[in-house]
């Protein structure tokens, strides 16, 4: 069957979506009002920030202001993978922010823990499970970094699980990858559902939310901040901008991260035999060790979600929702899909989509104020925000009360955001790093390019 016939179904949209039924949209700001606090985003960020404060603080008046329907963009779009990590993994945090690096793993597992035990305690229906994750090496430099991720899992007391030959094919059965390492510390959601239950949680703790409410400008007020949207104006004590991914309403973040696109495609469900066919028995996730990678995992109703490895940055930062679409790159994922699964080779796709991510140069969030700290902001989770976003939203709520916690002593998220270059230069060096990640797929070479970049504590990921 040729590539064209198996994507010749495959609907323009997020599977997920699928999954979660219609509901009407909560009205538009049309009237001017004043509140306590103003979260501008209903995404994870956002939306986790609402139902937290709303916990610290239940008799304020909080109010998330939505450009579309909550989760519509990047939250809804992803692949739904929950990291026990908030620093984009134990070999980021020992690269980029070795002095705290025990700090940031026991962190990160406490927000991975306190995510799940957020999810029970508002019985939320997101088909959240502890499924744990398979990282899959193809090349012996590869397996190479396998072996130095198990001794950094070793060294900080992580669980893990090192496998090869009859091991690794009883988790996964590929002529592509040759080593694994499986964590079972990872988990997996739904992201429209969570996104869907957050929604339903904040709006039952008596937060108000407008949706298809695009906040187009912020400025101070006498002592409070202005957000002005198409048909009201919202004073507020306070701000939180949890836009991630979309244009900034401070300027000054403008350069701190870049969009980039990656493209998900989703299968026809498939058969017990046809699992078993690969080995892939059990629920948890998938992620190759490239630069450049996929991740996969299954549905509740047994079809395979196989994504990533273009990472696409369009000139100029465009974030057109023409771009959720990209043929070439959904071609390449069913020939690459085929590869690694060859009695999968016939299998047809029934949804393709792409999303966005906040990429930013040191692949971990950042936070900080403005405004004479009314106003706070956290991005550039560069694709690992599913989990994050959460301790993004509690570092932001301890940030505008002025706590002392060991979310506000971190260094890691009030690091400086180092910008990138405006364009052409942007487009040009994101070019030169992208090549430069390719050769190393291929090689197992590093160029002098990123060399030059790691020696500088920043790089390219998604």
């Amino acid at each position: 069957m040729s590539i064209d016939a198996k994507l010749a179904e495959a609907k323009p949209n997020p599977f997920w979506f699928t999954t979660v039924p219609k509901t009407a949209p909560c009205a538009p700001a049309i009237h001017d009002m004043t509140c306590d606090l103003a979260i501008v985003g209903g995404g994870f960020t956002g939306l986790w920030s609402a139902l937290k404060a709303s916990e610290h603080h239940p008799d304020a008046t909080i109010v998330v202001l939505e450009g579309k329907r909550c989760g519509q963009d990047a939250s809804g779009r992803s692949g739904g993978f929950c990291a026990p990590s908030i620093s984009h993994g134990v070999s980021n945090a020992l690269t980029r922010h070795s002095s705290e690096v025990e700090t940031l793993i026991r962190l990160g597992q406490e927000n991975f823990d306190g995510y799940a035990k957020d999810i029970d305690r508002y019985e939320m229906q997101a088909e959240f499970a502890q499924d744990g994750k398979l990282n899959v090496a193809a090349t012996p430099w590869q397996i190479d970094d396998l072996h130095s991720m198990a001794r950094n899992y070793a060294r900080f007391g992580i669980p893990y699980d090192l496998l090869v030959g009859d091991a690794l094919k009883e988790k996964l059965d590929s002529p592509i990858y040759g080593a694994g390492l499986f964590e079972p510390s990872y988990g997996l959601v739904n992201p429209a559902k969570m996104v869907s239950e957050l929604r339903r949680v904040c709006l039952a703790q008596g937060v108000v939310i407008f949706e298809n409410t695009p906040v187009t400008s912020l400025t101070r007020d006498a002592e409070l901040m202005r957000l002005q949207t198409p048909n009201a104006n919202i004073r507020a004590k306070q701000v939180i901008l949890a836009t991630n991914s979309a244009k900034p309403l401070l300027k000054r973040l403008s350069l701190s991260f870049i969009p980039i696109y990656d493209y998900s495609l989703v299968t026809e469900p498939l058969s017990n035999a046809q699992w078993a066919s690969i080995g892939w028995v059990g629920r948890y996730g998938v992620s190759d060790s490239g630069n450049q990678f996929h991740y996969s995992r299954k549905t509740a109703d047994n079809r395979m979600l196989w994504a990533g490895f273009d990472a696409i940055y369009h000139y100029g930062s465009d974030r057109s929702d023409a771009l959720l679409q990209r043929p070439e790159s959904f071609a390449l994922l069913a020939k690459q899909f085929a590869e690694a699964f060859p009695s999968l080779a016939d299998v047809q796709f029934d949804f393709k989509w792409g999303g966005i991510i906040d990429t930013s140069a040191r692949t971990t969030f950042f936070s900080g104020t403005a405004h004479r700290g009314q106003v706070t902001y956290a991005m550039g989770f560069t694709g690992q925000g599913v989990t994050a976003s959460r301790f993004a939203a509690l570092t932001m709520l301890d940030g505008l009360g002025s706590l002392d916690t060991d979310r506000t002593r971190l260094k890691m998220p009030r690091r400086l955001a180092v910008p990138f270059p405006p364009e052409p230069m942007r487009s040009a060096a994101v070019k030169l790093a992208q090549n430069g990640l390719a050769v190393e797929d291929a090689t197992g070479e590093r160029s002098r390019f990123l060399k030059l970049l790691d020696a500088f504590g920043i790089g390219f990921d998604s």
